[in-house]
């Protein structure tokens, strides 16, 4: 028996199995979820090849978090397949590597840094409007963050862009609370996923972490940060809300 049976949940931003949103599907379907995954554009091909490495079939959705119509059409998607929906996983950022990140916070030209914003943060609370009709009876949304309490090498306009989920994600929790769905952020540390590999000098950003942080770190395993995901899904986290849980190694919490 898992902490997830009976439950559906939506994994949006699933592109291949080295991603975070992946890992999480993976381990929600062993925890007993039946979950939904998106993504859109020419990546949607390559999802739907991907999803077909979970433990069970997952059906894929196309959904553009920039685009009203694809929001809007959500949630008669989701009753393809389901009547409900009890968690969400926001698993979502876009930034220009060539304009906004690897040094280049200085002269980063508005168009992009909205287009950063629109995606990795104001999506979050988009997303979780378009899914509240199938949300009815409560539920928990969680997204991935990377502390943005700092001002990281190379991470730049991404980090404002993070800043800005993780207060967005506080002012969700505050209105959704009294409907039963909890809000909270999962605060991984860095790992080799391809949207990693999009940052110039991003192994400035890996040097030395597993060194520093208390329990170690592995920027190959995706699992720790998936475990969290889940359980803050489950009902092991009942009064839970507007929280960042830091899955990291302790790096967070040590000084300089």
């Amino acid at each position: 028996m898992g902490i997830l049976d009976g439950r559906t949940i939506l994994v949006a931003g699933v592109t291949m199995d080295s991603s975070i949103g992946f890992a999480v599907a993976k381990v929600a379907q062993e925890q007993g979820a039946q979950v939904v995954v998106s993504n859109f554009g020419r990546a949607l091909g390559i999802t739907r090849r991907i999803v077909k490495r979970l433990p069970e079939p997952a059906p894929v959705l196309e959904l553009d978090v920039t685009d009203e119509d694809h929001l809007a059409a959500l949630p008669d998607a989701l009753r393809e397949h389901t009547d409900h929906l009890d968690g969400l996983v926001h698993s979502i950022a876009y930034g220009n590597p060539e304009t906004l990140l690897g040094g280049r916070f200085l002269g980063g030209p508005w168009p992009d840094v909205a287009q950063a914003l629109q995606v990795s943060a104001y999506s979050l609370a988009s997303l979780t409007e378009a899914c509240l009709p199938l949300m009815g009876r409560g539920g928990s949304v969680v997204g991935l963050t990377f502390d943005a309490s700092k001002a990281w090498p190379a991470y730049d306009w991404m980090g404002v862009a993070k800043a800005g989920l993780e207060s967005c994600s506080r002012y969700l929790a505050r209105d959704l609370g009294p409907e039963g769905i909890r809000v909270n952020l999962v605060a991984a540390g860095p790992l080799k996923t391809l949207a990693a590999k999009a940052i110039p000098g991003f192994e400035d950003l890996e040097a030395g972490w597993s060194e520093r942080a208390p329990l170690g770190w592995d920027e190959g395993d995706r699992e720790p940060t998936a475990r969290a995901v889940v359980a803050l899904l489950s009902d092991f986290f009942p009064a839970t809300t507007g929280e960042i849980v830091h899955v990291d190694g302790g790096y967070h919490a040590m000084g300089t």
